[in-house]
């Protein structure tokens, strides 16, 4: 790769970082949970990871996640909000990215997306259990969830949260792609 397509390669990621920390702030909630929040921040992360491939999405959302938390903070002081979005946005990116380079088709792209929802909402499932959900008690000193509380959160906002949140994310990219595919496939490094 010469040094002009590296230039443009690193200020088209910094330009698509930019754009996601700015979407990532126009968050709204969906009436699930007070403290889950929709947007649609994943949407230009999607477009890197399938121009430049997966590594370069996850940087892209790397630096959505850290420019949110050197800016807007966090309520723990910790990042663990914005660390449970780096791996959620990670889990639903990652697929979509692979099975488009693979198979660079809308039905691929389809297959990515339906895969990265379900990743996303299991996978989210498992660390809010186990690591997101006791952090947060831990770093605001909040009493102890129970096993039943943590497990109720769980199943009736956390795992449909995610569902809704990868399906809307997903359709509203295939939209997009549809309208893009041309320009992204010519964009696609090898």
């Amino acid at each position: 790769m010469n040094q002009g397509a590296k230039t443009k390669r690193l200020v088209v990621m910094a330009v698509f970082s930019s754009i996601a920390y700015l979407l990532m702030m126009l968050d709204f909630p969906i009436g699930l949970s007070a403290f889950l929040k929709m947007d649609f921040s994943e949407l230009p992360v999607l477009i890197v990871a399938l121009i430049y491939g997966p590594g370069a999405g996850l940087i892209v959302e790397a630096i959505k996640n850290l420019l949110y938390y050197l800016i807007q903070g966090s309520a723990t002081g910790v990042p663990v909000g914005q660390v449970a979005n780096f791996v959620a946005g990670a889990a639903f990116v990652l697929p979509v990215s692979y099975m488009f380079r693979k198979y660079r088709t809308t039905k691929g792209l389809t297959f990515g997306v339906v895969t990265g929802t379900v990743l996303m909402a299991v996978l989210m499932a498992v660390l809010n259990y186990y690591v997101f959900l006791p952090a947060y008690t831990m770093f605001l000193h909040m009493p102890a969830y129970t096993t039943s509380g943590a497990r109720e959160l769980i199943v009736k906002g956390i795992l449909p949260f995610n569902l809704i949140k990868g399906v809307l994310t997903g359709v509203i990219f295939v939209l997009l792609f549809t309208r893009m595919k041309t320009w992204l496939t010519k964009q696609v490094a090898m």
